[in-house]
């Protein structure tokens, strides 16, 4: 799914329209943090915090949970999806945003209304495939009115379906600063007592950098409230560089949505091992923080050519992307 296609697919949820009216044990030592060439500065986005790279080092070996996300067969039915996701060699899943159902309708994977015992249900189907579901998308935007009341909905469900993290994120656009504040601050007790950890992720705006998103953290206050990497958006939405970012806000990390991104010859995400980023200087800081780690699978797709049009061709794709990533694991482990 494109970025086009993904901010639609949130519209489709209904959600924006509501509020506008496996594991992989690593033990790897930290490479020098290099990248992709002079990163625009990071000062615009807040003091950078003190030490964070040694906030992690040597505390022993991250544990990385593969999971792929639901989001690249939103063609297809969420049914079709897991089963791919289970053949594809994951053990582990992410619900998110829209599939289609078996009448070709664009139907949200779980509603923000939906009851949580709907959620639970879900959940249930995915454990009985041999999938644990470990993430969901919130589908709403912080700086919505209504966003904290969204978000408590959706940690309800999330509990329901015994799912430890909640994904969430900004607008593309700056502004509305306070209203991100006032809703982490709201919903961050109440995640923390249902047992679920609320992730923000770089997703432009507020929150386009890993060094901005330590900088709602840290006024948020609030261990409920943490950070997915997403290193595609990163080097997408403001052409930073990923690995000097990372070096930022490492402390604040408790997830990674898996997504590679080209500059060159054409402007667009892709699949991991396709794009521009250095996944073994992206994941080197990150593996010896003691964390149980979940790496999801957000865009697993070719550049240039067209995607598939059949959930087999996802398929292929989506085993070819744990695949590289497991393969930068095993050659960082062996590093220790």
């Amino acid at each position: 799914m494109r970025r086009r296609e993904f901010l639609g697919a949130v519209a489709a949820s209904g959600l924006t329209s509501r509020l506008a009216d496996g594991g992989v044990a690593a033990s790897g030592t930290r490479l020098p943090v290099a990248g992709l060439g002079a990163p625009k500065p990071l000062a615009e986005a807040g003091t950078r915090l003190p030490d964070q790279a040694e906030s992690v080092a040597r505390r022993g070996p991250t544990t990385f949970q593969m999971a792929c996300m639901t989001l690249p067969y939103a063609a297809f039915p969420i049914e079709r999806a897991l089963e791919g996701i289970k053949a594809a060699g994951y053990p582990h899943v992410a619900w998110g945003v829209t599939h289609k159902d078996a009448g070709g309708q664009q139907r949200p994977a779980m509603d923000v209304d939906a009851p949580p015992s709907e959620a639970g249900s879900l959940a249930r189907r995915c454990r009985d495939l041999g999938l644990d579901p470990v993430m969901m998308f919130s589908t709403v935007f912080l700086e919505e009115p209504e966003a904290a009341d969204a978000h408590k909905r959706r940690i309800a469900q999330a509990a329901a379906a015994k799912i430890p993290y909640l994904l969430t994120f900004g607008r593309t656009s700056p502004g509305e600063y306070e209203r991100v504040i006032a809703c982490l601050k709201a919903i961050g007790p109440v995640a923390r007592q249902a047992g679920i950890t609320v992730l923000i992720k770089q997703h432009g705006g507020n929150t386009a950098t890993g060094a901005m998103c330590s900088t709602i953290i840290r006024e948020v206050g609030d261990e409920g409230v943490r950070m997915c990497y997403d290193a595609g958006n990163v080097l997408d939405y403001e052409s930073h560089d990923p690995i000097a970012d990372i070096a930022t806000c490492v402390g604040d990390v408790r997830a990674f949505a898996i997504k590679d991104h080209r500059d060159w010859p054409k402007d667009e995400d892709c699949g991991p091992g396709f794009g521009e980023i250095d996944h073994y200087r992206l994941f080197a800081p990150v593996m010896q923080t003691g964390l149980t780690m979940p790496l999801v699978f957000e865009n697993i797709f070719e550049p240039l050519v067209r995607r598939p049009s059949t959930p087999e061709g996802v398929d292929v794709l989506a085993r070819r992307a744990r695949e590289y990533v497991e393969s930068v694991i095993r050659g960082l482990q062996a590093q220790a």
